[in-house]
């Protein structure tokens, strides 16, 4: 996969921790912009967040739609019929974008991965499989495509891991979330999950809540 464009927003110079945050399907890295004044992080708090735009590629369920998206969705039911060779392929660019945080003198165990939808399958499998030490993962309306085949690198074993989800998502059912906390479990994890009573977006409440997660984890 080509390099990934992106939108770039510190909130202080010379930041100290990175926040990578992707977007879901048909989306943009704008999606999530707004949300960063809303966090309620530290004025003097140093974090440069990024926002990745997905390739345009053909989206099975859509018809073969051309969009925005990390992966292909081939089928809709329970467990989701995912192009996984894609979405490893998104993780891979993403990891990229990861490795320059790092260039740029961020420690890694300074940096979140956050993803909303199919974003936060791409988090959940770039999140525990990264050969270094990451910060946490934020699991957003989202799904463990990669529950199965996921290679967990021993510098992640107890990564912080926070999952929301809505209870009226139409889109990714509850369930879906629910599902991925057993699964996680069952590796060795320990995962929060909050639900809000939503669809498929997020509120003020669970945004709050993020910025708390950013506050404990990196600053």
């Amino acid at each position: 996969m080509q390099e990934l464009e992106y939108i770039e927003l510190e909130t202080r110079p010379n930041p100290t921790a990175a926040v990578i945050w992707l977007h879901g399907l048909g989306a943009s890295g704008h999606d999530f912009e707004p949300v960063v004044p809303e966090l309620g992080l530290p004025d003097d708090a140093a974090v440069r967040f990024i926002f990745p735009h997905a390739p345009n590629i053909p989206v099975t369920i859509n018809g073969g739609m051309i969009m925005p998206a990390w992966y292909d969705i081939k089928a809709m039911d329970i467990d989701r019929v995912v192009d996984t060779d894609q979405l490893m392929a998104s993780a891979d660019a993403v990891a990229r974008l990861v490795d320059r945080e790092i260039e740029r003198g961020v420690k890694s165990e300074n940096i979140v991965i956050a993803g909303f939808s199919q974003g936060g399958a791409v988090a959940y499998e770039l999140g525990l499989s990264y050969p270094r030490r990451l910060g946490g993962i934020l699991a957003l309306s989202t799904y463990f495509a990669t529950a199965k085949t996921v290679e967990v690198s021993n510098a992640n074993r107890g990564i912080p891991i926070s999952i929301y989800h809505g209870t009226h998502d139409p889109m990714v059912p509850e369930s879906l979330g629910r599902l991925s906390v057993e699964k996680l479990k069952e590796m060795g994890f320990e995962p929060s999950y909050q639900t809000f009573p939503m669809e498929h977006s997020v509120c003020l409440e669970e945004v709050q809540d993020i910025g708390r997660f950013i506050r404990e984890h990196l600053l």
